[in-house]
């Protein structure tokens, strides 16, 4: 039986479609250090973005269950562009650089801060936006910041808290809780919130089907 309190607001069907595209092969296809070297925009693309940190690897490398698709560390500022997979022919999952903290130049932050911003508001195939929060922390400025960003640019996003297992249940409701009173105050924010541990695999069915809804599967 399913635990996962997100995954019952599904149907069996759609759960069945997510297991099934991410059992797909998924590969990496390119890095984009600029706007300009980015792949085509042929196909739907999901973005997974969040501060220095906060597990975008970890749960890229879980919803296509790789031990190693993206590049993991344990230092904030590694990735450094935008590294771009291929789940089939059907979507396309862009691992962003972190904003916020990271063991780099200014020069250097700046620069993948304005690709990030640039990519988030310019990008023609980008269907959705996984926002990440680290469940520990919750919501910081700067989160609130690029919601307000997605909301002018008009870029549909979705709260994903991650390290969900680091938290006392308790707490955990609390925190979604607050957060979905913030996001009802946002217009591009999707009502749905997807709590996920990477390490236990909590989460990570129902998000496979979110992102599958909007894959192009034929």
């Amino acid at each position: 039986m399913n635990d996962d309190p997100d995954a019952l607001k599904l149907s069996a069907k759609l759960l069945e479609r997510g297991r099934w595209l991410f059992a797909q092969d998924c590969v990496f296809i390119s890095g984009a250090p600029d706007y300009c070297s980015m792949p085509k925009p042929d196909l739907p693309e999901i973005a997974f973005v969040g501060r220095s940190n906060v597990g975008k690897s970890s749960l890229i490398n879980a919803l296509t269950d790789r031990k190693a698709l993206a590049r993991v560390s344990n230092t904030p500022g590694r990735t450094q562009q935008i590294n771009f997979f291929q789940l089939k022919d059907a979507l396309i999952l862009a691992d962003l650089p972190g904003y916020g903290y990271a063991k780099a130049s200014k020069t250097e932050i700046r620069r993948w801060t304005r690709l990030i911003f640039d990519y988030l508001r310019g990008r023609p195939s980008l269907r959705r936006v996984c926002l990440l929060i680290d469940a520990r922390h919750g919501l910081k400025s700067k989160d609130i910041e690029v919601m307000k960003d997605l909301d002018e640019a008009a870029v549909s996003y979705q709260i994903v808290f991650t390290k969900c297992d680091k938290v006392k249940p308790a707490a955990l409701e609390r925190t979604i809780k607050n957060t979905l009173k913030l996001i009802a105050k946002h217009v591009a924010a999707h009502p749905m919130i997807i709590r996920t541990s990477s390490t236990k695999k909590e989460g990570i069915e129902t998000l496979r089907t979110e992102l599958a809804i909007i894959a192009d599967i034929r």
